[in-house]
């Protein structure tokens, strides 16, 4: 066994904001060991760093474990592994055994929310979950999930923070516009498999009408609501041209949004409405708490496990627009929700990079390559 003043950690990926917020803030990491993430080889030219494009994984391959083994201790996988065949993704388990690298394997998703159906992505779950040396997944709800279909528990590690912590500052005690109406949001985004907006903007209309004193505030991307856009869907742009005249609809096409302007986007809203038909966790609700937004969130996932939400019945099966026009009233009546202290936030954050870094650790005492 050999001391060592840092773990080294081959993350796919390492530069998303999630992975990014695993590690402590400067000042904080005393009495924990410390954790180097190597970077995110360039998928176009894998000898050099990436400088913020990571897809496709440069080191999820069983060639990329076999060159690079001495160069990390451990291997955790996050995103990224879409587009694999279940073989080779069975080749890099296959190669980290060989070389003696602990994986930890954290579950974001137990339903792939680009995929429609959930066979492909199952396949993935079924190498990783057996093969993981650990397991990490963000809710109760999704650990008592795994277990019950592998067998396996997992270590329950809240999502850190979104925003930055001094732009959460900036919002934290914002004043609220008194006699403005109750604006509530649905981003149509890139549209996943997951996302089903079109009724889910009916039905808030509908409320919107019914109650009086609402707007709902449609964000869309070029390519959705745009003919030449590359996923041009024509019912749903068709649908709220004609209802963007109306006093309850506010349309704003654009394309992606730089952090800034989203966050200024989102903290604007009263209410932001995931439009899910299925998934897990969400990143875009802990914007949301972040800044002090309140979400209604689907059944369908662990989004009430996640986070304090507004619940209501949207699956496969079709939307329940009753349910959500009770779980907007609900959120209209409660007032604001206060946003997340700063402070809270890098309390919780110093918590969750322990806990990573010991799990790590602990994995590397039992191989024997740390004291």
């Amino acid at each position: 066994m050999q001391p060592r003043d840092s773990i080294r950690v081959a993350s796919v990926p390492s530069g998303h904001v999630y992975i990014r917020h695993l590690d402590p803030l400067p000042g904080t990491a005393q009495g924990i060991p410390g954790v180097v993430r190597l970077p995110d080889p360039d998928p176009d030219s894998p000898d050099n760093p990436a400088t913020g494009k990571w897809w496709p994984p440069v080191m999820l391959s069983a060639e990329w474990v076999d060159a690079n083994a001495e160069s990390f201790d451990v291997f955790h996988i996050h995103f990224g592994f879409d587009a694999l065949d279940p073989r080779d993704l069975q080749e890099v388990v296959t190669a980290l055994r060989r070389h003696g690298k602990p994986l930890i394997y954290t579950v974001h998703d137990l339903r792939n929310p680009h995929h429609e159906s959930p066979a492909a992505h199952d396949a993935h779950l079924d190498v990783l979950i057996p093969g993981a040396d650990a397991l990490i997944t963000l809710t109760e709800g999704a650990a008592a999930e795994i277990e019950r279909r592998w067998g396996r528990r997992p270590h329950v590690i809240a999502h850190p923070h979104v925003v930055e912590l001094d732009t959460m500052a900036d919002y934290a005690h914002r004043p609220r516009a008194t006699g403005a109406p109750y604006r509530v949001g649905v981003h149509v985004k890139s549209l996943r498999a997951s996302m089903e907006p079109l009724p889910v903007i009916r039905a808030l209309l509908e409320v919107a009408r019914e109650d009086g004193g609402m707007v709902v505030q449609v964000n869309g991307h070029c390519d959705v609501l745009q003919p030449d856009g590359a996923r041009y869907d024509a019912e749903l742009a068709q649908f709220l041209d004609r209802e963007a005249g109306s006093a309850e609809l506010e349309l704003h096409v654009h394309d992606f949004l730089p952090d800034d302007e989203l966050w200024k986007y989102l903290a604007g809203l009263d209410l932001s409405v995931l439009p899910y038909r299925f998934g897990t966790h969400s990143g875009w609700l802990e914007a949301c708490r972040d800044l002090g937004t309140a979400v209604a969130a689907p059944d369908c996932g662990f989004y009430a496990d996640q986070g304090p939400v507004f619940s209501y019945s949207h699956s496969e099966d079709g939307l329940d627009a009753e349910s959500l026009k009770a779980a907007v009233r609900a959120a209209r009546n409660a007032g604001p929700p206060r946003p997340l202290e700063p402070r809270v936030r890098a309390e919780q954050r110093a918590g969750i990079a322990s806990r990573h870094a010991e799990l790590y650790a602990g994995l590397l005492q039992r191989s024997g390559v740390l004291q």
